[in-house]
């Protein structure tokens, strides 16, 4: 009897488990050892092992590191906002007021429609000819932008894809963290004289630094993997603007063949993701 009450547990996990090993674990490890291999695109293309000469091709070629710094200057943007707009909105959905829910529902939206159709949705509304956001300008007298086509423009138009995306779906948790934190401690505060500014940073803030470092980590990871926008609307111009890090690797494998130097690139993005993930994980425990 013991024994099956120690293993019920598992077995509950195991389809988890095996969906999360097939598909996410496996495919790392597959991928780092491909990175040692010479490999054209297809089953049947000649494999050869060559070492670290991915790797060391992979450091000589400039493009790798104006691939590396277009997505620090992505991510360096992106998270910040997606952070301060979610919670932000968390505090105004999370108000005791009629009809609340409508407005919950509303920001909601953009997690149901998947990335491709956002993607394409925001590809329609920004373009330079006859996009939307273009007509209410040329409307206004306003000169028109060229947003997607411009090397200036074109990695701001893929933050407000991203943010429009990211900001909700990071709502839900600050929004679920906030529910949790106990109207006592609030009631409290204001009895003794607290402001609502005052309440929110002497207590609600410091109650949600653990949903906080979650975000910080979980937006880290999100928007470094980041390719849809890339994919559908940029290829990454132009003039390499906007060539993030994934698409500089699915570029690699899928449109060059080069799948031993995309392999070698994916094990790089996933070392990288991992010394990210550490070192904020430590400044925010510290925090905490």
């Amino acid at each position: 009897m013991l024994k099956a009450k120690t293993f019920t547990p598992f077995l509950f996990l195991f389809p988890a488990l095996l969906l999360l090993i097939t598909f996410r674990i496996f495919p790392i490890f597959l991928s780092f050892s491909e990175s040692f291999f010479k490999k054209g695109f297809g089953f049947n293309a000649e494999k050869t092992f060559i070492g670290f000469e991915n790797y060391i091709r992979l450091f000589n070629e400039p493009i790798l590191y104006n691939s590396l710094y277009v997505t620090l200057k992505f991510c360096l943007v992106c998270i910040p906002i997606q952070i301060f707009l979610g919670m932000s909105l968390a505090v105004l959905a999370n108000q005791r007021v009629k009809g609340i829910f409508i407005f919950r529902s509303i920001f909601m939206l953009p997690i149901a429609v998947s990335p491709v159709v956002s993607t394409t949705i925001w590809q329609l509304m920004l373009d330079k000819t006859s996009g939307l956001v273009n007509g209410v300008l040329f409307y206004f007298d306003l000169e028109t932008q060229p947003f997607f086509s411009s090397e200036d423009q074109a990695l701001w138009a893929v933050i407000l894809v991203a943010c429009w995306r990211g900001i909700p779906f990071f709502m839900l948790f600050f929004l679920a963290g906030l529910q949790e934190i106990p109207q006592d401690y609030k009631e409290a505060a204001a009895i003794d004289g607290a402001n609502r500014w005052q309440i929110f940073w002497k207590i609600t803030f410091p109650l949600l630094k653990r949903v906080t470092a979650f975000v910080v980590v979980t937006g880290t990871i999100l928007n470094f993997i980041l390719l849809e926008p890339i994919l559908l609307i940029t290829r990454g111009g132009p003039n390499e603007s906007t060539n993030l890090i994934m698409w500089e690797a699915y570029r690699r494998g899928f449109l060059y063949g080069d799948l031993g130097g995309a392999s070698s690139l994916m094990s790089l993005i996933v070392i990288i993701i991992l010394l990210l993930v550490v070192i904020e994980f430590r400044i925010l425990r510290t925090e905490t």
